[in-house]
């Protein structure tokens, strides 16, 4: 019996086809007796007082929708309330107060409403001052993110889009990113993908543009951190320029110690870094890659949970 084997108090999730995935710990597959329990605690007491959500909070075996179609994802299965239980260190009170936290928050900014009717029209305007996007995966199977932070133009951002669609925007990105995107990965991989390999481009940033939408970012990043907790796996941030630090000692507060850990500075020369843990055909040619989508990477949506994707790898 292996060591993970003797750790672990949880089975390992259904669906796996990589006979080579081991659960890190702390996830399903890999928890302790202690974390077990806890698990078990928490979701007991989420079903006797009536907060337990299926469609949220159990394993994510769903009908995807898709714009055209509808087509069954066969993910493999994690355990949703395990990430606040991580996030808190496996205690229940805590865990179970950040939860209810989130669920009173999505009812708040009527998350649903969100999901089911938000259309963000602007995207292809508002990619020409603030590219944000999902392209491809890394070599472990997240879905990678991509921020130009460094073209951001706030006059010509806030004459197209205000910062309440971008917050929404947002989060209908977030709920994509559970439903559709990690799913769709864990699918592609053969074993549960539940983080985000994020790429933050500072090339260009200017340090004014920075403060007048710092009020945005520093939403962003606690909507994040509070309500979609444990998705960070990796972060870059690349072309961090000289002076660097002024921002950085604005951002750093906005973040708890755990996310800060997981973050990597890295000057001009970050591309064999990058390339470590992304294909280069899977890596947009402007940051050192060799894919060049058809319309560009920004807008093409590129990745296994796209239908007119095939594989989510190889250049577009």
């Amino acid at each position: 019996m292996s060591t993970l084997e003797q750790a672990s108090a949880s089975p390992m999730p259904d669906g796996i086809t990589d006979p080579n995935f081991r659960p890190m710990p702390g996830r399903v597959g890999n928890l302790t007796v202690p974390q077990q329990h806890a698990l078990q605690t928490l979701k007991n007491q989420l079903h006797d007082e009536g907060h337990f959500v299926e469609e949220r909070m159990d394993d994510p075996m769903l009908l995807r929708p898709t714009v055209h179609v509808r087509l069954v994802v066969q993910g493999v299965c994690t355990d949703p309330v395990c990430r606040y239980l991580r996030a808190r260190k496996f205690d229940v009170p805590k865990a179970k107060a950040m939860l209810l936290a989130a669920e009173q928050w999505r009812r708040d900014m009527k998350v649903d409403d969100i999901v089911q009717s938000f259309v963000f029209t602007e995207k292809e305007q508002v990619d020409q001052y603030y590219p944000q996007y999902y392209h491809k995966m890394d070599k472990d199977g997240r879905p990678v993110y991509i921020e130009r932070l460094g073209k951001l133009n706030v006059p010509a951002l806030y004459g197209i889009t205000t910062k309440e669609r971008l917050l929404q925007r947002l989060i209908l990105e977030y709920e994509r990113f559970l439903t559709d995107r990690l799913p769709a990965c864990s699918a592609a991989v053969g074993h549960p993908v539940e983080t985000v390999c994020t790429i933050l481009d500072l090339k260009g940033v200017s340090l004014s543009s920075f403060y007048q939408v710092r009020d945005y970012v520093n939403e962003a990043s606690k909507i994040g951190q509070d309500r979609y907790p444990e998705c960070m796996g990796k972060f870059y941030i690349i072309n961090a320029p000289w002076g660097f630090s002024a921002v950085w000692s604005l951002i750093k507060p906005w973040l708890d110690e755990v996310t800060v850990s997981k973050i990597e500075i890295l000057g001009s020369s970050y591309q064999q870094k990058l390339l470590q843990d992304i294909r280069a055909e899977d890596l947009p040619a402007d940051l050192g890659g060799k894919c060049r989508c058809a319309g560009g990477c920004s807008l093409s949506d590129a990745g296994p949970w796209n239908p007119n994707e095939k594989t989510g790898n190889g250049v577009a």
